[in-house]
């Protein structure tokens, strides 16, 4: 690989690094907005709202398809280093906004302290329990997905995008749906209900970008001159 593609490579990278972190920070400052979403109409699973979820969870596929695609083409040492990067800007940026939220609004502010503490009080306890389980989710995601990738040979790109997300997604809901619980912020009879809800979604949404990962790494392998299986070494 010349001087030249190895630049254009880790500007690649680095810009895929940069979404990821913005869609993961993204997440913890809006996961407090709820919505309804009845694709099958007015469904409830052990009581609770089929597809009633928090807003967080919106950027949550991206971040996935964006490691998924860094494993894939720049290796299992480089989507490590993202998720590290990301759970660090998301408690730092947290600390930002706690600092903030206790800092108070003199009377001419045009946001007081009551509407700033309304939208950015964040929980601590929920942002624990968010940021835990996203951190079990995203490195068994990633070690998941190299397995399959050694099993297959570097073959068969759908099958350890979608068993590595599935997998993945299942624990990250099971683990803050239950730390949730566990902390006292959601009651433990909505427990089911929400987990199978958030899994049936996630899912669902990960099946959509199994498409869009054979297009982007398709563009790699071809402007890179990749083997199936072939990853760029950044170091």
């Amino acid at each position: 690989m010349t001087q030249k593609d190895k630049k254009l490579a880790f500007s690649i990278y680095l810009y895929l690094g940069a979404l990821f972190i913005t869609s993961l920070v993204v997440s913890n400052l809006i996961f407090q907005k709820f919505f309804s979403w009845n694709p099958f109409g007015d469904v409830t699973v052990f009581g609770a709202p089929l597809f009633e979820l928090s807003v967080g969870i919106l950027p949550y596929p991206i971040t996935f398809l964006i490691t998924d695609f860094i494993s894939e083409v720049f290796g299992q040492k480089k989507a490590n280093q993202v998720v590290t990067a990301g759970i660090f800007a998301s408690f730092f940026s947290m600390g930002i906004i706690l600092l903030a939220n206790y800092s108070s609004a003199i009377p001419t502010s045009p946001v007081d302290d009551a509407t700033f503490t309304t939208v950015f009080g964040l929980s601590p306890l929920g942002v624990l329990a968010s940021m835990l389980a996203y951190l079990a989710a995203q490195y068994i995601d990633i070690t998941i997905y190299h397995f399959w990738k050694r099993i297959t040979k570097g073959r068969m790109l759908w099958l350890r995008n979608n068993f590595s997300t599935f997998s993945s997604q299942f624990i990250d809901t099971f683990t803050v749906v239950g730390l949730l619980c566990i902390f006292g912020v959601l009651p433990w009879d909505k427990f089911y209900g929400l987990l199978i809800s958030g899994v049936i979604f996630k899912i669902m949404i990960a099946l959509l970008d199994t498409p869009l990962l054979y297009f982007f790494v398709y563009l790699m392998r071809k402007r890179f001159n990749l083997k199936i299986g072939e990853e760029i070494s950044l170091d």
